[in-house]
């Protein structure tokens, strides 16, 4: 039926919508109006001198690949790759799903496969670790209880040269795979069994030529223990425009323009529930070393004010990067809240209302 017609006429007969991925730069769309809610809330008065209140240094909006809204406060600007503490971990599933991909382990390996020093608990697998529930006994507490806490002594006294080795030194609470405990010292085995699945020889430059680099990231710091080991539970450091792009690589499905960095079975395990985690009200559920808004258990969402698909990376004292699929949004925040004040649901309701019509 298109007999005779010019092949101009022909390529111009059709819409095609094009996904905006971001080059050196983050293309930028209409700018939002709607902020003065939103910003009262992210950036009131700065208190230096307390620390007391919410305390942001970074706030940016991305929709459908393009900057809606960016604004960045105390010593941060664009150019600073700020310390993600925890959202550490969702990048160590990220640069572990490339591993995957390369066909190099499978989710249900022993760890010790992998890490030998976890020989002493030889049912933990590799599934096990990223969903926090390796069985071993561990107590995440910060400020709150120091002298019993093993992520303080495994961060800054008798553990911080070899955290894995001090981690799977920890007795066993539970039989692997069946309880929830949320532990840094999971993720750092996941860091000390990558170097084994990817050989010594890749493992110093492996989260750069396997993610960083094909994602445009340039300026990522990930720091080691003395044993050489990347800290995965809290020392990577990222801009906040550079951690964006690792959200728009998890909300496309695991694709960079064309090429696939992710399976797609990784994601979906990235992003189901845990099904051993019994939900409590206003948490997050713990899907693959990420935070899901989905309800378990009966239970409501924990972010009531933002759609079921929500999920996020999440870190010490206020860091977030939030992606929302159903509205091809998501959101880096980056801070430094002290006193516990700070509200994921309250952000993102603020959001929500200031990006939609």
């Amino acid at each position: 039926m298109f007999k005779g017609l010019p092949l101009f006429l022909l390529l111009i007969s059709f819409t095609v919508h094009a996904e905006q991925w971001p080059g050196e730069e983050w293309p930028t769309g209409p700018a939002i109006t709607n902020v003065e809610a939103l910003e009262t809330y992210a950036f009131p008065p700065r208190d230096d001198a307390t620390r007391q209140g919410i305390r942001t240094d970074a706030l940016l909006i991305i929709r459908d690949g393009q900057i809606l809204y960016e604004r960045y406060a105390g010593p941060t600007t664009e150019h600073t790759p700020h310390l993600t503490w925890s959202i550490s971990k969702s990048l160590m599933a990220t640069v572990l799903g490339v591993a995957y991909g390369e066909g190099l382990f499978k989710l249900d390996d022993p760890a010790a496969k992998f890490y030998p020093p976890l020989t002493q608990h030889p049912a933990i697998k590799i599934a096990d670790l990223l969903h926090w529930a390796s069985g071993i006994d561990w107590q995440e507490d910060y400020e709150y209880a120091p002298l019993k806490s093993s992520v303080v002594a495994m961060l800054y006294t008798r553990g911080h040269r070899d955290m894995a080795a001090f981690t799977a030194d920890h007795d066993t609470y539970a039989e692997p795979g069946q309880a929830f405990r949320y532990s840094s010292g999971d993720s750092n085995l996941l860091a000390a069994a990558l170097k084994s699945i990817v050989g010594s020889q890749r493992y110093p430059d492996y989260p750069w030529t396997a993610l960083f680099e094909p994602l445009g990231i340039h300026h990522a710091v990930w720091e080691t223990d003395a044993s050489g080991t990347f800290v995965a539970s809290s020392y990577a450091y990222l801009t906040a425009r550079d951690l964006a792009r690792v959200g728009l690589l998890m909300a496309r499905d695991g694709r960079w323009n064309d090429r696939p960095l992710l399976p797609k079975d990784w994601l979906a395990f990235n992003l189901k529930p845990f099904a051993g985690y019994k939900a409590h009200q206003d948490e997050a559920v713990p899907g693959g070393q990420w935070w899901l808004n989905r309800p378990a258990d009966g239970a409501a969402s924990a972010w009531p004010d933002a759609p079921p698909d929500t999920f996020a990376a999440l870190g010490h004292w206020g860091q977030a990067l939030y992606v929302i699929p159903s509205e091809k949004l998501l959101i880096v925040r980056y801070a430094d809240d002290r006193d516990g004040s700070y509200r994921h649901n309250e952000l993102l309701k603020r959001v929500l209302k200031a990006v939609r019509p």
